[in-house]
């Protein structure tokens, strides 16, 4: 049954109801808008009769009015200009423009019944017989079922079919006045299917558009096939209307019942879906969630040459994808009660949700997103490429490049949103490196959320993807060796091979870090590296290691990090890169010196920038310790060669003063040495070897079985927790955080107490050639031309030489000796007033730190006591833990 035009002609009843209907039915073209003439609008009825006796009777009146009428004033008439006759009424249809809907109706909307002329107006319902009246609706309803107005039901007077708003909330109806009770609330009762109808028809139109994403498509296209049936339902009604003389309005309402409840259940879902786009008002006024999806699309369609639309720049988001599968899945739930809703819902959901489980099917087996509408759980952003690993240190290709869209998730796949993520971007990996074959065809696979293999497909493809790129990583890419790599450069082990470097680049090194020529130190580092006999001349990947120079020291790096509270309560570690730290001023070669290690793609992954400078960090506070080791080393060297040291003075002052400075050296040596132990001994290299453990469970695993398609599946963990990338990825960060924090660098009272303590053991061993001078000046055997008794020729001429040689270089800096003019006495108490500072400076912040390490190993990591226990041998023997004061009062109280 096509559309016809709003007000279509009707001819003269008959007095038979076949008749009738063919005339009815002659006058009903196909959908396409007629230009009507004809001024007669009575239709057939019932009975027949009334009707033409009501015409015979209007004619007689009409020739009665005539004949009564003067000549005169007919003549009178006829002298009169007469008016212009009405101008034709002549709707016509016409084609509307495209829209991005491909299927969406073209033609136009008929005009409304009131534009109609007068002369086109049908009988006064008042006027019909009681089956005439009944004939009269059913003809009309079967126009109002497919959103046409009859010719007694119109549209309501606040109804605009003309204003999409209006179409999608579905029109009002209004019956003219006259017709019986009995038959105005029957009629009322059906039409609000027809309402319904006209709604959905319009907002399938509307969702169909392109912006709205594949699965409104779907979910229109099967609305659409419910639209058709329907269709095809009134097309049968009026089949039956023309050809039943007994059919009844009452036999059309119990016809159209289950259809009308259908109706009622789509437009329901509708008008919800409509209220969330915001094309109808929603009284909850729910707010928008303003994510930067929207944003990312525009960027990319922007950076491919695209324009912005006004349309896209909605103030909410478009309600697609999984939101629209949320939508179904809970009014299912919710009218599970409902036989023929579930059914309906049901279908619905499962047509809808086709073009959704095609993307994850392809997310899932083959790792890509094919997603032009932005309605995937898994948002891309493309613009975030592997390349940038080298300089992005906050390594956005893995946690950034494939998020998950968390207010469009579908409730299918809330609880395995993170496996499918993690499957999908694994196999994304795969495919870029091209390792292993991911472009195996898609078969059997499941296509709706009600199939019975829809998680196990999921759980599948995931331990897929996991066992393909652990497989890459451990074999292909050899990860182990790697990390052993790394441990080899940054945690100094073995160190023999640096400790040659150092003394090769010792000169450069010694430079302000400005001056230091970098290619020069690459250049001693390779050389080292190679040289024959060292484990890491064997190492495959010393070509990776590169040196560079920090100017912000390491203090100053921490402080940063520390003041990111997260890093206590189990957040990721990471240096910010808000502000630029400024470099230190007095920084040498040696402070700034820092490795860096090149780690090509996929690996990089798993060790990261952000890892890498966890490495860096290490590695610079080991180095600062084995530095400050060399120091306090050298300076033992030199109290134990050096004539003014080993000379035994006949002034016993000057004899317990050096015993003062032997022994704050000796504590200052031991306490730098335990520290390095603790380290490297108790700290690194435990968690060094529960990393390996996990590693090498990882590739026993990973060794699993050969499956009949010839891809390797890993076996059952007999862990807890099965091992996947990403846990290996939080096992090795794991492991970096747990070193820094036992290492006492993640912790800003314990950086500052060790690093006073450091600077203090600096400052002593940088100024001991000046003590040296001071000692050779305060020791009456060593002023004056004579030999000392207690000391050999060799010993005395040798001790010449170097004092010519001081004295020389004096003279040519320019410095003057009024110092020697000081009085012994004098000179023996600045002495002892410096090692009286550098003795209270050490053991009061050594005695400061051993508290802090006791409450900490108490609150937090109980590793620390071990290093409590070290470190208190370093104040043994000594008062100045607890008497500094008396020792304050005399030089002599301390050896």
């Amino acid at each position: 049954m096509g559309s016809s035009a709003t007000l279509a002609p009707t001819q003269s009843t008959s007095q038979t109801r076949p008749t009738s209907r063919t005339l009815v039915n002659d006058r009903r073209p196909a959908k396409v808008q007629v230009t009507t003439r004809d001024p007669a609008m009575a239709r057939s009825g019932r009975n027949a009769d009334p009707l033409s006796a009501g015409s015979d009777t209007l004619k007689s009146r009409s020739r009665n009015v005539e004949s009564r009428r003067p000549r005169g004033d007919s003549r009178a008439a006829e002298q009169q200009p007469q008016p212009p006759p009405p101008a034709p009424w002549e709707p016509a249809a016409t084609l509307l423009p495209h829209t991005s809907a491909p299927l969406a109706s073209r033609v136009s909307i008929p005009p409304v019944a009131s534009s109609a002329p007068q002369t086109l107006q049908p009988r006064p319902l008042a006027e019909l017989s009681l089956n005439a009246q009944e004939a009269a609706m059913i003809e009309d309803l079967l126009f109002v079922f497919m959103g046409f107005e009859g010719q007694y039901i119109r549209f309501a007077k606040g109804y605009n079919p003309y204003e999409e708003r209006d179409r999608l909330s579905g029109p009002q109806w209004r019956i003219l006045s006259g017709l019986d009770p009995s038959l105005l609330d029957l009629t009322q009762s059906m039409l609000r299917m027809a309402s319904h109808y006209t709604a959905l028809e319009t907002f399938v139109d509307v969702q169909s558009r392109e912006e709205f994403g594949a699965v409104n498509h779907a979910l229109c296209a099967s609305i659409r096939r419910y639209l058709h049936e329907y269709l095809v339902m009134v097309v049968q009604l009026e089949t039956q209307f023309l050809n039943d003389e007994n059919f009844t309005l009452q036999q059309l309402n119990v016809h159209i019942l289950p259809s009308s409840h259908l109706m009622a259940h789509m437009y329901g879902l509708a008008l919800e879906l409509l209220k969330r786009n915001a094309l109808l008002d929603d009284d909850s006024d729910e707010s928008s969630d303003s994510s930067d999806d929207d944003f990312d699309h525009i960027i990319e369609q922007l950076r491919d040459g695209g324009d912005l639309v006004p349309g896209n720049m909605t103030g909410k988001k478009i309600c697609k994808g999984g939101v629209v599968l949320g939508l179904i899945t809970k009014r299912l739930e919710s009218l599970s009660g409902d036989p023929s809703a579930r059914v309906l819902l049901t279908t619905l959901l499962r047509d809808a949700s086709r073009p959704y489980m095609a993307m994850l099917n392809e997310w899932l087996h083959h790792g890509s997103i094919n997603d032009p509408h932005s309605e995937f759980l898994i948002k891309e952003q493309k613009s975030i490429r592997r390349e940038r690993l080298e300089q992005d240190y906050t390594d956005e290709y893995w946690e950034r490049r494939y998020t998950i869209r968390d207010h469009d998730v579908p409730p299918q796949l809330e609880a395995v949103k993170d496996k499918v993520l993690l499957a999908g971007k694994y196999l994304n990996v795969v495919r870029e490196c091209g390792g292993v074959d991911v472009s195996r065809k898609m078969q059997d696979v499941p296509n709706s959320f009600d199939d019975n293999r829809f998680l196990e497909n999921i759980s599948s493809a995931y331990a897929h993807a996991n066992g393909s790129l652990m497989q890459l990583l451990l074999t292909t890419h050899e990860l182990p060796a790697r990390l052993r790599s790394l441990k080899h450069y940054f945690f100094l082990d073995p160190s023999d091979y640096f400790n040659y470097f150092l003394e090769l680049g010792t000169s450069e090194l010694r430079k302000p870090v400005k001056v230091v020529n970098t290619g020069k130190l690459q250049s001693l580092l390779d050389l080292v590296l190679r040289q024959p006999g060292s484990i890491v001349c064997l190492d495959k990947f010393k070509e990776d290691v590169k040196v560079e120079m920090n100017e912000v020291t390491l203090l100053k790096s921490l402080q940063r990090v520390v003041n990111i509270t997260g890093i206590e309560q189990g957040e990721a570690l990471q240096l910010t890169s808000n502000q630029p730290l400024e470099g230190d001023k007095n920084a040498t070669g040696f402070t700034s010196l820092q490795l860096d290690y090149t780690v090509p793609f996929p690996v990089s992954l798993v060790i990261s920038r952000k890892t890498i400078w966890r490495y860096q960090a290490l590695f610079r506070y080991l180095l600062s310790l084995r530095y400050l080791e060399t120091q306090l080393s050298v300076t033992w060297y030199t109290h134990a060669s050096g004539t003014a040291w080993t000379h035994r003075s006949s002034n016993r002052m000057l004899e317990i003063w050096k015993r003062r400075v032997w022994t704050l050296r000796a504590r200052m040596l031991v306490f730098v040495q335990q520290l390095l132990y603790f380290c490297t001994a108790e700290v690194i290299e435990p968690n060094w070897q529960k990393l390996m453990n996990t590693l090498r469970e990882i590739e026993n695993n990973c060794a699993g079985v050969t499956t009949q398609d010839g891809t390797s599946t890993p076996r059952a963990s007999s862990a807890k927790k099965p091992h996947t990338v990403d846990g290996l990825m939080q096992e090795h960060v794991d492991f970096l955080d747990t070193c820094l924090k036992e290492c006492m660098l993640t912790n800003s009272k314990l950086l500052r107490i060790h690093s006073k303590l450091m600077q203090t053991c600096s400052v002593f061993a940088t100024y001991t050639n000046w003590l040296s001078r001071e000692l050779e000046k305060s020791d009456p055997d060593l002023t004056g031309n004579t030999k000392p008794p207690n000391m050999t020729d060799d010993q005395w001429r040798q001790f010449l030489v170097i004092r010519g040689q001081r004295q020389q270089q004096q003279s040519k800096d320019g410095d003057t000796n009024m110092e020697n003019d000081k009085n012994p006495e004098t000179r023996m108490n600045e002495l002892f007033d410096v090692i009286r500072k550098w003795e209270s400076n050490f053991s009061r912040h050594l005695q400061i730190l051993l508290d802090a390490l006791n409450h900490y190993a108490a609150t937090e990591t109980v590793v620390l006591l071990s290093l409590c226990a070290r470190l208190s041998t370093a104040n043994q023997g000594t008062e100045y833990a607890g008497l500094r004061s008396e020792e304050d009062g005399g030089h002599g109280g301390g050896s």
